[in-house]
Formats: C-alpha cells, structure tokens, sequence
C-alpha cells in the first residue's frame, strides 16, 4: 500500500483546513455571544429603579383621602334628615309652650283682657309676637305685642312629614333671617281647637346653624379618627408587604442570579401570602432557568471551538479515506467505505450544530401563495417527483392558496418530504407499497397541509421527542433538526406541525392560519 510523505500529508492537511475555513466552516468567533450577567447595567440605563416611576401620591395616601372623603359623604347623607327632625323637634317646642300659656290665658274671661305690659313680658319669655286660639270657627286673641310684624310664613305642624320637614329644614337655612312665621297646631285631645304662635325666624335658624357646625365638626372628627384606623390597619395588613414585595422585585431585578434576592414568604394564609408565595416560586424558576441558560451559553461556546477543530481534522481524516479508496487492497476496500460514511456522518453532524446555533430566522414575508405550485416545487427539489421506486401524489386542488412565506414554507414541506422520502427508500420488499402524498384543505381561514406515507411509521420513542433539537431524530445517523427548525418556521406563521395517527405509516399535518386583519386599517384604506 503506497502512503504519501509526511511533509504533503501536512501540506494537504493545512490546504484542508484552508478550504474548510473559507467555505463556511464555524470559527470561535462565530459563535454566538455569551450575554452578560444579569446584574450587570445595561449600557444607556441606570438599572431597575431607573425604569420605575416615581411614587408621588402612595396608595397609603390615596387611601386616608378617600376614606375621609366616604365618611363626609355619609355623614352628609346622615345630617339631611338630622337638621330636619331638629328643626321639626324646635317647632313641636314652640308650640308645645305657646300651648300652655295659651290654657292660663283662656282662664281670663273674654271681656277682660291682660295687661299689656303683661302681655308683652309673657310673649318676651316665650319669643314670639302674638298667642290666638281658634275654636270653632272663632278665633281669640290672647296675646300681642304693641307693634307686631307681617306674617311671612304659615307652618301646620301637621303637615311636616319627613319629606316636608326636609324641605322646610333647608328652606329655613337657606332662606330664613328676617321673616316671620305663624305656626299653628290641634289641641291635645280637642280637634277642634287650634293653637297659633307668631315668632321670628332668626333664633330658629341661628340654632340650626350651630346644629350644622356641630355635626360638621363631629363628622370631621369622626372621618380623621376613622381615616386613621383604616390608615394604619391597611398600612400594616397591604402598605407595608406590598413594598417588601417591591423591594424584593426590585433587588431579584438587579441581581436575578444571587440567591440573597429571593423572597422569603412569610407564612401568611390570604392573599398577600399566596402572592407571596407566587412570586418566590417564580423568583426560583427563573433564577434556575437564567443558571441552565449560563451553562448552555457557555456549553455552546465550547461546542462552536471544539467543531471548529473537529471539522478540521475531520477533513485531514476524510482526505486520506479518499486516498485509502484507491487502494485496490480488498481489506481496504472492504472497510473504507464504511470508513468514509462514518466520517461524511460526522461531518454533517458538526455543520448540522454549527447551523443550527447560528441561524436566526427573520420574520415571515408573507404573501399569498398557490399552494399546488408550491408542493409541485417542492417534489421537484427532493427529487421526489420523478423517483421511479416512489409514488409521488400532489393531490392539493388548484384553487388552494396559503398565505405564507414561500421560502420558508417551501423548506417546511421539504424537509417533511425528504424524511419520508428517505422512511420509505429504507423499507424493502418489492410488495411493498412507497407513496408519498401531498394534500391540502382551507378550513376558514385556516389552511391545513397534510404529509403522508405508506412507510414503517415512527416509533414510540421518536415520538415523545419528535421537535425537539437533538433528540427527535427519526433515523439512524439524523441529528433531528429538521423537525425542529421546521416547527420553528410554522410557529413564526402562528401555526402548528404535530403527527396524527391516521393511516398506515406516518402524517404531519401542518397548520397555516392567515394573518389577522386590522379593521381599523382596511376602512381607512377603503375610505382613501
């Protein structure tokens, strides 16, 4: 077996790596950053608190305010029908006392009459102007000043109900100052007689004016007294752990991975104590997430530089299998080709977790696309289409179009097709029946694209696996991307891949929705 020299095997080795370089092959810088740690300020911010609006009116204060503000308002709702069962209680006392004096001056015969000094002392005692009874019919004056006023006001007692004493009480208030009022009431026990008292109306409202002080007075009290319980009740039971919650959020955002920031619940049993817990929960989920994250950012790193370097001597490797291929030794020729698909496996391999770390797929363009076109398209590049062992059906109706993107979809249905391309050039036996369908249907606006295959179907492993990156590989030597991209690609379309269990062999059905619409957009666009 002729071997070449040492200093070419160099020589083709180093040109190798040149050609492996220049043709795509990952460097260590061409892997993907490893982010900072999560304490760190981000360049043009000043950290979480920076972000946070100030606290100028707490809720502590908005509280105390309002509850002052509730309580005036009940005691005004309380002080309307006070003041007018006081102003009724101060007319029943008028005359209630001109009534008495009235039954000691109805003693007096009819044709005598009192002093007038008399009566002058006696109405002074009891603020009024003038004391007549009506029996009967007949009226009798039993008291009166010299001079005494107009009568401004006429008040039946018995006409005050809660609704009428309301508003006399207000209009009294409002209006009173220097009118006068003739009130007029029954007898006890004689219907038939009334009693009628002229006073002024000042006195009456200068005590419904202190009356209305002193409410306004005890309701402020009573709102302030109140306002401080609640104050300090809700500042220990709300205030005060609502901001050891923030407090908590604020230091977890600064240093998520120190685990001095977790929240320590308290062991309350309400609402607080499950937010409380909540929040720890989460506080510990995400720190063990950002901690798997850390490792994988730094794994994937050292993963990029060892394929950088593996790929590299995997092409001085695959060199001289090609040079082992001409040997006409039947050893070797026995044992390289086993050789030089072992090493095309891992090649592909390392380009397969290059690719895959690096890509950042951009946002789908989306157009409207015949989606029969399409699937012929995709036949076309598998080499599907024209494959004599494999039946090839593009069974989508003209009129089905898809709102996608092509390119990204294309390489949806390619990658789908390939596979079961390749299940189905597996399987042998000439009875074996190897179709490969394509088939579409619009549901709304919904578009379903279905894949399916006669071949041997995915076992229950695969199965629990099937989309994730590494594991889901559905054949011997995959690396299980290309599910895993592909459900990339269809969840960017805010679509979803999944198998269903069907028919013989295995169908993914792909869903498509269409892009939701803008109503406001389109009546603008109609209106223009």
């Amino acid at each position: 077996m002729t071997e070449a020299g040492p200093g070419a095997d160099t020589t083709r080795a180093g040109a190798t790596r040149d050609e492996t370089l220049r043709s795509g092959a990952a460097r260590p810088e061409d892997a993907r950053p490893v982010p900072p740690r999560s304490g760190a300020a981000r360049p043009g911010t000043s950290g979480a608190d920076g972000d946070a609006p100030p606290v100028r009116f707490g809720l502590s204060a908005r509280l105390l305010v309002l509850t002052i503000l509730f309580v005036m308002i009940s005691e005004v709702l309380i002080y309307v029908p006070s003041i007018a069962n006081y102003h009724r209680t101060i007319l029943e006392a008028r005359l209630h006392n001109a009534l008495i004096a009235s039954r000691s001056l109805m003693l007096v015969p009819a044709e005598q009459q009192l002093p007038q000094d008399m009566q002058s002392t006696l109405l002074e005692e009891l603020g009024g102007y003038a004391i007549a009874v009506k029996d009967s019919g007949m009226k009798r004056l039993l008291a009166i000043t010299p001079q005494p006023p107009t009568v401004d006001r006429v008040l039946n007692i018995d006409d005050l109900d809660a609704v009428a004493s309301i508003g006399a009480a207000f209009d009294t208030l409002v209006r009173g100052g220097d009118r006068t009022i003739r009130l007029y009431g029954p007898f006890p026990g004689s219907p038939d007689q009334t009693v009628e008292f002229v006073f002024p109306e000042k006195p009456l409202r200068d005590r419904m004016l202190t009356f209305s002080a002193n409410i306004l007075l005890l309701s402020l009290v009573i709102s302030c007294l109140t306002a401080s319980l609640v104050y300090l009740a809700l500042q220990r039971l709300l205030i005060r752990p609502m901001q050891r919650i923030g407090r908590a959020v604020r230091r977890f955002t600064e240093d998520p991975e120190n685990p001095a920031t977790l929240l320590q619940p308290t062991g309350r049993t309400d609402e607080i104590g499950a937010a409380e817990h909540g929040l720890a929960s989460m506080q510990l989920r995400l720190q063990e997430m950002l901690k798997q994250q850390r490792h994988l950012a730094d794994l994937g790193l050292a993963v990029s530089k060892i394929n950088h370097d593996l790929r590299n001597m995997l092409a001085s490797a695959q060199l001289v299998s090609d040079r082992l291929a001409m040997v006409s030794d039947p050893t070797v020729q026995r044992v390289a080709p086993k050789l030089i698909a072992a090493l095309d496996r891992a090649i592909t391999y390392c380009q397969s977790v290059l690719a895959y770390g690096r890509a950042q797929e951009q946002p789908p363009a989306r157009r409207l696309v015949a989606l029969r076109r399409l699937c012929a398209d995709v036949g076309e590049t598998t080499g599907v289409a024209g494959h004599g062992a494999i039946e090839w059906v593009n069974a989508v109706a003209e009129d089905v179009e898809v709102d996608c993107d092509p390119d990204q979809i294309s390489r949806v249905l390619v990658n789908l097709v390939r596979n079961a391309a390749q299940a189905l050039e597996a399987t042998t036996g000439e009875a074996l029946v190897r179709r490969l369908t394509l088939s579409a249907e619009r549901v709304g606006s919904v578009v379903r694209i279905r894949v399916s295959d006669t071949g041997p179907g995915l076992a229950e492993k695969a199965r629990e696996s099937l989309f994730k990156a590494f594991q889901g590989s559905v054949r011997r030597g995959g690396t299980g991307l290309g599910l895993a991209i592909s459900a990339e690609l269809v969840r960017a379309h805010g679509g979803s891949i999944t198998l269903l269990d069907i028919t013989p062999g295995a169908t993914f059905e792909v869903e498509i929705p269409d892009r939701p619409v803008q109503l406001r957009d389109v009546l603008r666009s109609r209106a223009s």
